[in-house]
């Protein structure tokens, strides 16, 4: 289980644009996001890096939690 905090999420437009990009990686991704706290949880066969690229890419900064 990889964890991600990251501050720039602030509405369910970015809670769906972070689940996209981590899909583009590993279409088969648990991905669970809580907005409130902005952390996000991926359970995936995908290492760290490329999660955090694709993120990146998508206008996210994040910060391994």
């Amino acid at each position: 289980m990889q964890r991600y905090k990251i501050e720039d999420m602030s509405c369910d437009h970015c809670v769906r644009t972070v689940e996209k990009a981590i899909r583009s990686v590993d279409p088969q991704a648990t991905v669970t996001i809580d907005l409130a706290t902005k952390e996000v949880s991926v359970a995936t066969a995908a290492g760290p890096a490329p999660i955090a690229e694709a993120l990146k890419n998508a206008g996210y900064e994040c910060q391994p939690i």
